[in-house]
């Protein structure tokens, strides 16, 4: 059975983590931790009272780094669901992972389809030379793009080196319109509304052709298997791993 611990167990996305955690079979519960009214306030207290095989943290990005560097340097094993770090910061989670030999895997998206999509749109980034993205959320998103957004567009990134080409040249009037721009001119709008979960839209523009490649999220159950399975695979791991696309088969 794998140890599980939860990190923002009372959130949205962790009461949802703790029911599938309770679900499965090979699991088992041993903390949900969350500073407010939680079975435990902080990592350390739930560290002192149980044996944690892997944490599983939905929190927010004012706290997500120094719980991840707290677990890496007390050799407990991570999946990370909150968005919100930046590169720097990525790297030297990956760097402190290597080096104590602790697994930890940070995953902007768990959906299966939203990892799909970002698929999808490097594989056709090789094919047009024009694209931004657009990304929908809840209002009581804190973090702006989402972590999806940031990562979609790094894989596109990898593809094609500019997607601004034959663009004239442009002057906001309003700052700020033409979206956030990043990894070789992508632009990317973020949208917050209450109604909306999660959605993202990535466009590609050719001369005479446009297309969209969308996924949306009705509920947070759908991440729940893209959780599991990332539990399973940390559980047995000692690697750093970005992205729940590399341990999909």
């Amino acid at each position: 059975m794998i140890n599980v611990a939860v990190c923002g167990a009372n959130g949205k996305m962790g009461q949802e983590v703790v029911k599938a955690v309770n679900s499965a079979e090979d699991m088992t519960l041993v903390a949900q931790i969350d500073i407010f009214n939680g079975q435990f306030a902080t990592i350390k207290d739930a560290k002192n009272s149980v044996k944690i095989d892997v944490l599983i943290d939905f929190t927010q990005p004012a706290s997500i780094y120094e719980n991840a560097l707290y677990c890496l340097n007390n050799d407990i094993k991570m999946v990370v669901g909150t968005t919100g770090l930046s590169d720097s910061q990525i790297e030297e989670l990956k760097k402190l992972s290597e080096e104590k030999s602790v697994a930890c895997l940070i995953a902007p998206n768990f959906s299966t389809g939203a990892v799909l999509m970002m698929k999808f749109a490097q594989m056709a980034s090789k094919y047009f030379d024009n694209a931004e993205i657009i990304e929908l959320h809840h209002n009581q998103k804190k973090d702006a793009p989402s972590g999806t957004a940031v990562k979609t567009a790094q894989m596109m990134a990898e593809a094609n080196g500019d997607f601004t080409k034959g663009n004239c040249p442009e002057k906001e009037t309003i700052e700020g319109s033409r979206g956030g721009v990043a990894y070789n001119n992508i632009h990317i709008h973020s949208v917050r509304m209450p109604g909306y979960i999660a959605s993202q839209e990535v466009l590609f523009g050719a001369s005479g052709q446009v297309m969209s490649i969308r996924h949306d999220s009705m509920n947070r159950e759908c991440y729940m298997a893209g959780v599991l399975l990332a539990t399973r695979y940390v559980s047995e791991s000692n690697e750093f791993v970005y992205g729940l696309d590399n341990i999909m088969n």
